[in-house]
C-alpha cells in the first residue's frame, strides 16, 4: 500500500513550510454546551432499513485533495479540521517538489496531536492530477480505498462519511458542531449536489471526448480532445453537480468493490470526459437502485457563483461573511491564502489561535488526563490541544452546530428531501 502513517517520531520541520504558515487571529474561549433544536425524524430509507444506531458521536473519514505548491494551506487546513476521532489522509500533486511533501510529512509528524492518534496519512506515493480530468476522480477512489483498507489485510477503521475537500476549503463549525449533528443522522446518507438537467453540458462535456496524459506518461501534459464525438448513453442516465460531497461509507464500499458493474462502467465511461468529478459519483449514485434514494441534494457547502456560473466561483472575503453563515454550511470555498476572512473565521467561528488546532471537547480531557505536561507552546501561548492522549467521546456543540442543525433539518425536510432525489429530467 502506497499510504502509510507518518512516523510518531518528531521530526525537524520544515522551515519553509513554517514560515508559509498563516498568521493573525485571536482566541476566544468555546462557549458552554447549549440546548439545540431536534432535528426532524430521520428519514425512512426503503432500501437500507438496517441502520446502526446513532452514537454518542459519529465517526467521520475525510480525505484532503489540493493543487500543485499547497503544502502550507493542507498543513493549516489540518489544524482547523482536525479532531482524533476522525482520520486523514493528505495529498500533494505528484509535480509538488518532494521537499514540499517531505515538509508536509515532517510537520504532521511534529505536531504533538496530530501524531499522537497516528489519523493523519501523507500519501507518499502520489498522483498526477490534472485540473477538469479524470485523474481528480481516481485520486479520490484512491484515498477511499486506503480509507477502506485501514492498516492492511483489509481491516479499515470504523467509520462513516468520507468527505473530499481541497485546501482552498475552510471549515465553518467545530469539528465537535459537525460530529454532533451527523451523530443524529441514518448513515446511509449521501450529500450529493447533483441534477439530471445537464443541459449545455451534453454538448460542451458530454459528446467531446478527451484524453488525460495524466493517466499514463510520467509527467502532467495538457487534455487533448479527440476530433470524434460520441452520443449520449442510454445504459445509464448522465447526473452534473458540485465535485465536493460527503459519502456513505456504503456507497465508497459499492464504488471500490462494485458488487455489480455499474461503477466500474461509468468510471470508464468518465475517463473521457471533460471535468469529470463533476459527474462521475453522482451518476453512480442516481443509476443505482442501491443508492438513489439515499441521495440528500447539497455538497454542504458555500460557494458563491456568477449567475450564470462561470468556470471558477468568486473568491470569499469579509464581504461575504453574513451569507457564510446564514447558509449554514460547515464548509466553504474558495479562499485566498492569508485572507483576513479566515483569520475572522477562526476567531469567532473556530476559537482557533495561529499554529494550533482548533479546539474541543477533547483538548480538556486530554489536559486533564495528561496533566498538562504535554501542552506546546506557540508563540508564547499555550496550546491546550498539544497533548498526547484523550480519547475524543466527548463533543461540546457551539453554534456552529446551530446554524448546520437547521440546514440539515432544511434538506430533510417534506419539501426539500425526496422531490429533489435523483429526479430525471427528460428534456436534456
Amino acid at each position: 500500500m502506497d499510504t502509510h502513517a507518518v512516523p510518531r517520531a518528531a521530526a525537524t520541520v520544515d522551515l519553509r513550510l513554517a514560515a508559509l504558515r498563516r498568521g493573525g487571529g485571536r482566541l476566544r474561549a468555546p462557549p458552554p454546551p447549549r440546548r439545540l433544536p431536534a432535528l426532524p425524524a430521520p428519514p425512512r430509507l426503503p432500501l437500507h432499513h438496517h441502520l446502526p444506531a446513532p452514537r454518542a458521536a459519529a465517526a467521520l473519514r475525510r480525505v484532503l485533495l489540493h493543487a500543485l505548491g499547497a503544502a502550507a494551506d493542507t498543513a493549516t487546513l489540518a489544524d482547523a479540521l482536525y479532531h482524533p476521532r476522525n482520520s486523514y489522509i493528505l495529498h500533494l500533486d505528484a509535480e509538488a517538489p518532494d521537499d514540499d511533501r517531505a515538509g508536509l510529512a515532517a510537520f504532521v509528524a511534529a505536531h504533538p496531536a496530530l501524531s499522537a492518534a497516528a489519523n493523519v496519512r501523507v500519501i507518499r506515493k502520489a498522483n498526477l492530477v490534472t485540473y477538469r480530468g479524470p485523474t481528480m476522480v481516481t485520486t479520490t477512489l484512491h484515498a477511499a480505498a486506503a480509507f477502506l483498507w485501514g492498516r492492511g489485510g483489509g481491516r479499515g477503521a470504523d467509520w462513516d462519511w468520507f468527505i473530499n475537500l481541497s485546501a482552498s476549503d475552510y471549515p465553518l463549525v467545530t469539528q465537535d458542531d459537525l460530529m454532533h449533528v451527523f451523530s443524529k443522522l441514518p448513515r446511509d446518507l449521501n450529500f450529493i449536489d447533483h441534477t439530471s438537467d445537464i443541459g449545455w453540458k451534453a454538448f460542451a462535456r458530454a459528446m467531446p471526448m478527451i484524453v488525460d496524459p495524466a493517466l499514463y506518461m510520467k509527467t502532467k501534459g495538457e487534455l487533448f480532445w479527440i476530433p470524434e464525438r460520441r452520443s449520449l448513453p442510454t445504459a445509464f442516465k448522465l447526473f452534473t453537480g458540485s465535485a465536493w460531497m460527503v459519502l456513505s461509507r456504503p456507497f465508497v464500499e459499492y464504488l471500490i468493490w462494485g458488487w455489480d458493474n455499474l461503477p466500474r462502467t461509468v468510471l470508464m465511461y468518465y475517463a473521457n470526459f471533460i471535468s469529470s468529478p463533476e459527474g462521475y459519483f453522482h451518476t453512480v449514485a442516481c443509476n443505482a437502485g442501491e443508492f438513489r434514494n439515499t441521495t440528500v441534494n447539497s455538497d454542504l457547502h458555500f460557494i458563491s457563483w456568477d449567475n450564470p456560473p462561470m468556470q471558477h466561483p468568486h473568491y470569499l472575503a469579509d464581504a461575504d461573511w453574513g451569507p457564510m453563515l446564514a447558509s449554514g454550511a460547515p464548509f466553504a470555498r474558495k479562499f485566498r491564502r492569508d485572507d483576513s476572512v479566515l483569520d475572522r473565521i477562526d476567531a469567532d467561528l473556530l476559537s482557533r489561535r495561529p499554529g494550533m488546532v482548533a479546539p474541543g471537547a477533547w483538548c480538556g480531557a486530554a489536559a486533564a488526563a495528561d496533566g498538562d505536561s504535554n501542552s506546546t507552546t506557540t508563540g508564547g501561548a499555550v496550546d491546550p490541544c498539544g497533548v498526547a492522549g484523550g480519547g475524543g467521546e466527548a463533543v461540546r456543540p457551539g453554534p456552529g452546530a446551530e446554524r448546520l442543525q437547521r440546514l440539515v433539518a432544511s434538506l430533510l425536510s417534506e419539501e426539500n428531501f425526496r422531490p429533489r432525489q435523483c429526479k430525471v429530467v427528460e428534456a436534456n
